[in-house]
């Protein structure tokens, strides 16, 4: 499954990307904001990822930008099980902060979690990292008003974090912010504020 937006392109990784995906991960700064993502990261850590069997109805991506030289990997998103719900995770190495690739990225996978009939996908961010947060919103995420205790592999203990939601409306009930495709970088979804 493949994913175009303005800036970038979302595909799935392969074992040719472990190199280039493991040089971005192996840096604390990014695995400490993560859940599943054990610090030190190694190669045999991005291999085991990369190799993962893919999930169609939760999907994930490598995040690449196109350009003149060919196209690099930046980050990575997707969705997976937590507490029985689909949630959104995502993570961009350190030298491509606070340029809105994590919200493109964010808004494309949600469109196409809308496609394939999700309801509702919850999202959360260590209480530690806000810019996370700020993502979340911007993207269409509200509050729900809890904090729980999530391990963090990379910090090897449980830390506090805040928990969000995006309900969508009917899949066929775009609205005006949805291009021919339903996947372009608008948001093709109609936030609710999360109970």
């Amino acid at each position: 499954m493949f994913v175009r937006s303005e800036r970038l392109f979302l595909r799935p990784g392969w074992p040719e990307d472990q190199d280039e995906f493991l040089a971005l991960i192996d840096d604390e700064s990014v695995v400490r904001n993560l859940t599943r993502a054990p610090w030190p990261y190694t190669g045999e850590d991005a291999r085991r990822f990369l190799d993962a069997a893919p999930d169609m109805l939760l999907p994930r991506f490598l995040i690449t930008q196109p350009g003149a030289h060919g196209t690099r990997i930046i980050g990575c998103i997707g969705l997976s099980l937590l507490d029985g719900e689909a949630n959104l995770g995502y993570w961009i190495a350190r030298d491509h902060w606070g340029q809105g690739f994590a919200s493109e990225a964010a808004r494309a996978v949600l469109s196409l979690a809308r496609a394939l009939g999700h309801k509702r996908i919850v999202g959360s961010h260590f209480v530690d990292n806000p810019a996370s947060g700020r993502v979340l919103e911007k993207v269409g995420f509200r509050p729900t008003g809890r904090v729980l205790e999530r391990y963090s592999e990379g910090r090897a203990a449980s830390c506090l974090s805040r928990e969000y939601a995006v309900e969508f409306d009917s899949p066929s009930d775009c609205g005006d912010d949805c291009d021919n495709s339903g996947l372009g970088s608008a948001p093709a979804m109609a936030p609710k504020r999360a109970a």
